[in-house]
C-alpha cells in the first residue's frame, strides 16, 4: 500500500508537512478550546530507528496545526505479531528454566525489538504481562520442589538455596532489560500493577519463602551452623555461605522475617539454657567472666556475619537471657569479692553489664550494702581501734576511685574549640552510686556510737606530731583533708570537738606539734567548713603568746646565774584549756617549789585578782644523770623527774614510800614507775622483776643504763591519752549531752509554748544535729525531767501534749 506522501503531490513552496509522523501527534481541530492531546513518545520515537525521522511540525502562519484526512482506503493502526509474541514467550521460559549450556533462540537485541513491538504496536502488554506471571509461577514452582528434594541438609542446603536465589536475580536482571518497554509503557499506565523486578521478587517471596517446608529447611540450616559454633566455638568454614544468604535475604527484604527474628529466638533458648546450668556450677565471679566471653564472642560472630543493625540486639539478647532472673545473686556475691580484690577492670565490665540490662538499680544497692557492711566491720572491730582510720581512710580510697572508672557512664564531650562532631567519649561517674556510697559510711558509722569521731580526732593528732616529712606541703594537706573527709560522716561533732580540743592542748603545751602553721590552718578549716566552736583555737594560741610575755619578763627580773632562769610557767584561761582543775597533785621538791612561789608572787602583783591553780600533769623536765658509762641528759615529764630526784637521797624505795614522798594518785603513781622501770628505758630498776607494779615492789637507781645517745627522751604516759582519760571524756560528754537538750527542749518550749510529744522530738533533733544526734530514748528521758523540774506540764486530757511553763 502507498503512502500519502506517494498520493498526494503538493507544491515545493507549501510548508504543509514533509514527512508523516503518526506517533508524535493525532490531532483533528474540531473547533473546540481544548489544547491537542498528547501520545507517549516512548511508543514510536524511543528506539534508535525512530532517531533519523524528521522532527519538524507543520504549522500555518497563525501558528495552529495543520490536520489531513485520508478519504477512500483505509489503513491499519495496530498490526498483529504473533510470531514476535511466541519468540519473546519462549524466551522467558528458556530463561527462567534452562540448564548449563542451553542457549536462546534469538538475540537480546532481538528479544529488545519483538517486546517494544508486542506492546507498542500490537498493543498486547496485557498479554505479555500475564505470560511473565504464568512462566514465573512455573519456573518457581519447579524451584520450590527441586529445594524441597534435595537430600542435603544444614550449611549444604542453605549453599543450594542461596544458589537459587543467586541464578534468580540475575534471570530478574536480564527480564528487565529485555521487557524495558513493558515496564516503562505497559506497567507505567497501570499504577496497579508491579514492575518486572517487583513482580519477580514478590512471585518469589510467595513461593519461596512463604513455603513452610522451605523456611523450615532454611532455618534448621541456620541452627546446625550457629549451634555448632557456640558448642564448638571454630568458625568451620560456613560463614560465608552465611553471609552470602543474608545478602540474599536483604535483597528480597525477608531478612528480619526469616533470618533476624529466628537467630534472636534460638540464641535466647540456648543463653536461658545455659545460664541455668552454669549458675548451679560456678560462682558468681566466674559466671561474670563467661558472660564477658559470651559477649564478645556473639559480638565479634556478628560484626563478621550479621548486619550492622542486628549486632546490638544480638548482644543485648545473649546478655539478657544469661542474666535473666541471675542480677540479683551476681550483684550480691560477687560485687563484694571484686571490691575486696580491687579488681577494677572486673567492677567495669559488671558495670556495663547491669547497665545494659536495667540492673543498675540492685548492682547500686548491693554496692551501698557492701560498704557499709565493711564499715561496720571496721568500725565494730574493737582489737583494731588504732587502725580504724588508716583503714577506713584506705577503704574509702578506694571505693572513691571506682566512682568515675568503674561505675560511670561514657558521655560526649566537645573537644575545646570545636563543635560536637569533634566530641571525644568521656566518663561520667553514676550520682546514684555515689550517694549510696557516703550514705552507706554515715550508716556504717552509727554502729558505734562516738568511738570513730574520737578515733578520727587522734588520728590528727598523731599526724599533726609526726608533720609532713619528706612529703609535700599539698600532699600533707590532702592527708588532713582525707581524715576531715571521715569526719563528715560521723553525726558526734562534740565527741570529734573534745578529744580534738583536748590533744591540741597538749600538743602546744608539750611542743609535740610539728608547724604551728599547720595547727593554725587546720583551726581555720574547721571553723569555717565544719564547726564554728573551734574558734577556741585562737584563744589558746593567744593565752601562749601572753604566757611567753608574761615569762620573758620575769625573767628579766631575776639574776642571770639564778636558779629561776631555767623555769617556764604557762599561765592559761581555765575557760578556753580542756583541763580540770586538779584537787590533789603531786608534791614538787623544794628547789622546784620555791621557783613556782617567787613567779606566782610576781604574777599575782601584775594581774591583782587573779587565781593560780598548778597543773603539774603536763610539765616537763630536764635532767643530768651520771651513769656508769658517764653522765646523760634525760628529758623526762615533771611526775617522773619528782620520783627520779628522790632517789639522790637513798638508794632505793619502796612503792608505799615513794606514794608517801609524792602525794601522787595511786594510778598516775603507778603508770609514771611503769614507764621508769618497766619500759624500753629502764633508769630505774625494781624487785621483784614484772611487767607490772604491785604495793610490795621496791625501785632502785640503775647505774649500768646504757644508751647510745647524750640525750635520752623518756616516753611518757601523761603525754598521750589513756584509757581512764578517754572514759572520763567520754562521761563529761555524755553530761555535757543532757545539759544540752535541757538547753534546747526549753528554748524550744519557750518559743512554741505548746508542742505535741512528735513535734518537740523532731524539733529537738533539728535543733541539736549540728553537735550530736541524740537517741530517741534519751530526748524522752530529758522531758520526764524537765516535767519533774516543772519547767514543762502535761496537758491533763492529751498525756502526748505538752506545756511551757513560764
Amino acid at each position: 500500500m502507498a503512502d500519502v506522501v506517494t498520493l498526494l503531490d503538493l507544491p515545493q513552496t507549501s510548508n504543509a508537512f514533509t514527512s508523516l509522523r503518526a506517533t508524535v501527534f493525532q490531532v483533528i481541530n474540531d473547533g473546540s478550546a481544548s489544547p491537542p492531546r498528547k501520545t507517549a513518545r516512548l511508543e514510536g520515537d524511543s528506539d534508535s530507528g525512530s532517531a533519523s525521522r524528521s522532527r519538524s511540525h507543520v504549522k500555518e502562519p497563525n501558528g495552529s496545526i495543520v490536520t489531513l484526512q485520508i478519504i477512500g482506503e483505509s489503513v491499519k493502526s495496530c498490526p498483529d505479531h504473533p510470531t514476535e509474541f511466541t519468540q519473546v514467550r519462549r524466551c522467558i521460559r528458556t530463561l527462567l528454566t534452562r540448564r548449563a549450556n542451553e542457549t536462546m533462540p534469538i538475540t537480546y537485541e532481538a528479544i529488545y525489538s519483538a517486546c517494544r513491538s508486542i506492546v507498542c504496536v500490537s498493543n498486547k502488554g496485557e498479554g505479555l504481562y500475564q505470560t511473565l506471571r504464568m512462566e514465573l509461577e512455573y519456573s518457581l514452582s519447579r524451584r520450590a520442589k527441586e529445594l524441597l528434594d534435595e537430600k542435603c541438609t544444614g550449611s549444604q542446603w542453605i549453599a543450594k538455596f542461596v544458589e537459587t536465589c543467586d541464578q534468580f536475580e540475575k534471570q530478574v536482571v536480564l527480564l528487565q532489560s529485555w521487557l524495558t518497554y513493558l515496564d516503562r509503557v505497559y506497567v507505567m499506565h497501570n499504577t496497579k500493577l508491579r514492575n518486572v523486578h517487583d513482580l519477580s521478587f514478590a512471585m518469589f517471596a510467595d513461593r519461596i519463602f512463604a513455603d513452610p517446608q522451605i523456611t523450615e529447611r532454611l532455618r534448621s540450616g541456620i541452627h546446625s551452623w550457629v549451634q555448632n559454633e557456640r558448642e564448638n566455638n571454630p568458625d568451620h568454614g560456613t560463614r560465608p555461605v552465611i553471609s552470602s544468604l543474608i545478602c540474599h535475604l536483604e535483597t528480597h527484604e525477608h531478612y528480619s522475617s526469616v533470618f533476624e527474628s529466628y537467630y534472636l529466638l534460638i540464641t535466647s533458648d540456648f543463653y536461658a539454657a545455659e545460664s541455668l546450668l552454669k549458675s548451679t556450677t560456678v560462682n558468681a565471679q566466674e559466671f561474670l567472666k563467661h558472660c564477658a566471653l559470651r559477649g564478645s564472642e556473639e559480638d565479634a560472630r556478628s560484626r563478621h556475619v550479621l548486619p550492622e543493625s542486628s549486632w546490638g540486639m544480638v548482644k543485648k539478647v545473649t546478655e539478657s537471657s544469661l542474666l535473666d532472673g541471675r542480677l540479683t545473686w551476681l550483684a550480691k556475691e560477687a560485687i563484694g569479692v571484686l571490691m575486696k580484690e580491687k579488681k577494677t577492670d572486673g567492677l567495669t565490665k559488671m558495670y556495663g553489664l547491669f547497665a545494659r540490662n536495667n540492673g543498675l538499680k540492685i548492682l547500686c544497692a548491693h554496692f551501698k550494702a557492701y560498704v557499709q557492711e565493711t564499715v561496720q566491720d571496721i568500725v565494730l572491730d574493737t582489737a583494731r581501734d588504732d587502725d580504724m582510720v588508716q583503714r577506713l581512710l584506705d577503704f574509702k580510697s578506694f571505693a572513691e576511685s571506682t566512682l568515675p572508672t568503674a561505675f560511670a557512664d561514657e558521655v560526649q564531650a566537645p573537644l575545646v574549640g570545636t563543635s560536637e562532631q569533634g566530641a571525644m567519649p568521656q566518663k561520667q561517674p553514676n550520682k546514684d552510686f555515689g550517694y549510696a556510697l557516703i550514705d552507706a559510711f554515715q550508716t556504717g558509722f552509727k554502729a558505734r556510737r562516738n568511738k570513730p569521731a574520737e578515733m578520727i580526732a587522734k588520728y590528727l593528732d598523731k599526724a599533726m606530731r609526726k608533720g609532713q616529712k619528706d612529703a609535700s606541703d599539698a600532699a600533707f594537706e590532702a592527708l588532713l583533708d582525707s581524715a576531715l573527709g571521715l569526719y563528715r560522716f560521723t553525726n558526734d561533732k562534740d565527741v570529734f570537738r573534745t578529744f580534738y580540743h583536748r590533744a591540741l592542748a597538749k600538743r602546744l603545751l608539750l611542743e609535740r606539734s610539728a608547724s604551728n602553721d599547720f595547727e593554725k590552718a587546720m583551726l581555720k578549716k574547721l571553723k569555717e567548713q565544719y564547726d564554728p566552736d573551734f574558734g577556741m583555737g585562737d584563744h589558746m594560741f593567744n593565752d601562749l603568746a601572753l604566757s611567753r610575755e608574761t615569762m620573758l619578763e620575769f625573767l628579766s627580773k631575776e639574776a642571770a646565774d639564778h636558779p629561776s632562769q631555767n623555769l617556764s610557767v604557762m599561765v592559761l584561761q581555765q575557760s578556753v584549756w580542756p583541763f580540770p582543775v586538779r584537787k590533789q597533785d603531786a608534791g614538787l621538791p623544794p628547789s622546784m617549789q620555791d621557783q613556782l612561789t617567787r613567779y606566782a608572787t610576781f604574777y599575782k602583783a601584775k594581774h591583782k585578782g587573779h587565781k593560780l591553780d598548778w597543773d603539774h600533769a603536763l610539765g616537763t623536765a630536764t635532767l643530768k644523770a651520771r651513769f656508769n658509762v658517764g653522765p646523760k641528759e634525760l628529758s623526762v615529764s615533771l611526775y617522773q623527774s619528782i620520783i627520779l630526784l628522790l632517789f639522790n637521797e637513798a638508794t632505793e624505795l619502796s612503792y608505799t614510800d615513794i606514794s608517801g614522798l609524792t602525794g601522787m594518785e595511786d594510778k598516775e603513781l603507778r603508770r609514771t614507775l611503769q614507764s621508769l622501770a618497766c619500759g624500753n628505758k629502764k633508769v630505774l630498776k625494781k624487785r621483784p622483776v614484772g611487767k607490772d607494779v604491785g604495793d610490795e615492789d621496791v625501785f632502785y637507781f640503775n647505774a649500768d643504763f646504757t644508751d647510745p645517745r647524750a640525750k635520752v627522751h623518756i616516753n611518757s604516759i601523761q603525754s598521750k591519752e589513756t584509757p581512764e582519760e578517754s572514759k572520763r571524756a567520754q562521761i563529761s560528754i555524755e553530761g555535757d549531752r543532757k545539759h544540752y537538750l535541757d538547753a534546747a527542749i526549753v528554748r524550744i518550749m519557750k518559743a512554741r509554748k505548746e508542742l505535741s510529744y512528735e513535734q518537740l522530738k523532731a524539733a529537738t533533733i533539728d535543733a541539736v544535729k549540728s553537735h550530736f544526734v541524740p537517741e530517741v530514748s534519751v530526748i524522752k528521758q530529758r522531758i520526764a525531767g524537765l516535767v519533774e523540774q516543772e519547767y514543762l506540764s502535761r496537758d491533763d486530757e492529751d498525756m502526748n501534749l505538752y506545756t511551757y511553763v513560764a
